[in-house]
Order: structure tokens, then sequence, then C-alpha cells
């Protein structure tokens, strides 16, 4: 009886020792981080697809409401800085100015008639002080009223081209509504898109800029560098816009919407695996500088790095330690061990 006891107490702890040893070991976390790749500093070459874009260009519109008593112009016409582009009926305007320079003329005859009189103390200090403040209140209305009269007439802040009207004769418009389009013909300025990726490009000392207009075969401008956007809420790229100079510029003609091509160049032969990367990648181990890089396999690599020059307010460059074209570990750097497995999220 005991026997039997023992031998099944025995296939029982079999039994047991088999179901543990089918358990499988817990998997190890695949930690998240966020990356940046390295672009060439030391030796770019670019063309960039780019337009012409006017240097001034409004909607033109009346500071009061009124009727269009005439549009003194049509889509197409030049026209000089100053000159009327079109008239408000200026009746209702006018009767009010005439109004207030009575009341105004009339003010200042009993400020100036008070004001002898309170020399030979005849009135009180404090009627002639009512009769200054009614001056004063009569005389800016009277200047406001002439201004006002003024804005009857539309005129032309600069010297440019209608492009577009947006009313006729005998509408009525309210204030603020466009009128025309008025564009300055001849531009200086340029505009193209980069990716964003190049962005630190645009902030290295010595870069160059040249364009060139497809109406215009063979011409070269030179251009530098005016505005750029430093972000692309909507992954469109990044806004470039560039000033045309040069010789070339006074013999052609330079007009809002000319397709042309861009070249951006730098041009560092001393320095061929210059690149650049962003502060948050960087950080200090025993008095040098690393960056975490990633490889095929999303494994990482430990990179000691020669720091260069800071480059705008979040990048710096990377003398040595880096090839153009690497992947840095931008967060979560202080976690990361060598030889490890991550998962790349954008």
């Amino acid at each position: 009886m005991n026997a039997k006891l023992i031998f099944t107490a025995g296939i029982l702890v079999s039994l047991q020792s088999c179901g543990h040893s089918g358990t499988q070991p817990a998997q190890q976390e695949i930690r998240p981080v966020k990356v940046y790749a390295t672009q060439p500093l030391g030796s770019v070459d670019k063309d960039f697809a780019g337009m012409s874009v006017a240097d001034d260009i409004s909607n033109l519109a009346f500071r009061i409401s009124g009727q269009i008593l005439k549009m003194n112009v049509i889509t197409g016409q030049s026209v000089k800085k100053g000159d009327v582009i079109a008239e408000i009926n200026p009746r209702e305007y006018s009767l009010q100015m005439e109004a207030d320079k009575a009341t105004y003329l009339t003010a200042r005859s009993q400020m100036e008639r008070n004001k002898r009189l309170l020399e030979k103390q005849a009135i009180s200090r404090q009627d002639y002080e009512m009769a200054d403040a009614a001056y004063v209140r009569a005389k800016s209305a009277y200047e406001n009223s002439q201004t006002t009269l003024a804005d009857t007439r539309l005129r032309a802040p600069f010297a440019g081209a209608v492009e577009k009207k947006y009313v006729d004769n005998y509408q009525q418009v309210m204030a603020g509504e466009p009128v025309v389009r008025l564009v300055n013909p001849i531009t200086e300025s340029v505009m193209f898109t980069m990716p964003e990726s190049g962005l630190q490009t645009l902030k290295i000392p010595g870069i160059r800029f040249s364009v060139k207009f497809d109406n215009y075969p063979g011409v070269t401008f030179g251009a530098r560098l005016k505005e750029y956007v430093q972000t692309s809420t909507q992954a469109t790229g990044i806004s470039v816009t560039l000033t045309l100079e040069g010789e070339n510029l006074k013999k052609y003609d330079i007009a809002p919407g000319m397709s042309c091509m861009i070249n951006l160049r730098v041009n560092n032969p001393d320095r061929p695996g210059l690149t650049a990367v962003p502060l948050t990648a960087v950080f200090e181990r025993n008095d040098s500088n690393y960056v975490w890089t990633i490889d095929r396999e999303r494994r990482t690599r430990l990179n000691r790095v020669e720091l260069g020059e800071p480059i705008g307010s979040d990048m710096i460059a990377v003398e040595s330690g880096l090839l153009p074209g690497d992947t840095v570990v931008t967060a979560g750097i202080y976690r990361i061990n060598p030889n490890e497995t991550v998962k790349i999220i954008k």
C-alpha cells in the first residue's frame, strides 16, 4: 500500500515539473527613441525649383464707407506713387467738414476774445479754460474731418500695376473692403521650398546662392538669404526667400511669377566630413562628448565626437566622429545601453 502511494506521488511530481518547464521567459522591452539623420555640411551643392515673388503687393481699400464715384484705373494699368486710384462721393464728408470748420472758427474767435478779457480780469479763469477746451475740441474735429475728406480719394502707396479690380463705378463699399490689388511689376525676390532636414544648412556661414531664370537662358543672378520659415507645421517643407543682387539685376527686369532654378552651395574642401546634430543628441561622459548612433539592425552604438561651433539655437557642428547619413538618437539618450535594439518613433 505504501509503495503505491509513493509511486503515485512520484508521477504527480513529474507531471508538475513538466508543466513548469514549458513556461516562456518574459521578453525584453524594446526602448522607443527619436532619431535624426545627419546631413553633409562640408560640401553641399543642391538645386531647387523656385519662382520670383512680388516685393510690393497690396489690396487697396478706402478707410471710409461710401459710393464709388469714379474708378480711374483698369486692370493691367500702370500707376505712379500718389496717383488717385478711385474716388468716393465726397458730398457727405464735405458738408461735415464745412460744419466742423465753422464750429472751429467760432471757438477760436471766442477763445481769443476770452484771452483778452482774462488779461483785463473781465472774466474768471474758469470761463477762459472752458472756452479753451471748446476750442481744442473744435480744432480736433475740424482736422479729423479734413483727413476724412482726403480719404475719399484712394491713392497708390507705391508705383505698380493694377493686377485686379474688385469694384466698379457707383458701387457701395465699406471701409476696409478691397477695391484693387496693386503689384509692383519689378521685383528682387525669389522663393523656393526645401525639405525640413536642410534647415541647418541655411545656418552655415559662407552659404552661397545663385539663380537662373527660364526667361533668360545662360544668365546667372547672385542672391543672398533674406528670410526663411523656422518650422513647417504641415510638413510641406521650409519656405526660403532670397534677394537678388549683382550687375545682371540692372540689365534684366524680373517680374513676379517668373520660374527659376536656385542653386545652394557650401564648399569647405578641407572639412568634407563636417556634419551637425541637434544639441539634444550630445551628452558628456569622462570629459568627452558622445552621441548614440543606430545601425541598420536598429542596434545602438556609442560614438565619441569632436564638436565645432553652434549652428543656430538648436544645432551644433560635428567635426569628427560621425559621417553624413548617420542616424543619431535625439531623445532618450540617458537610458540607452550599447548594442541595444531600439524602436524608432516619429
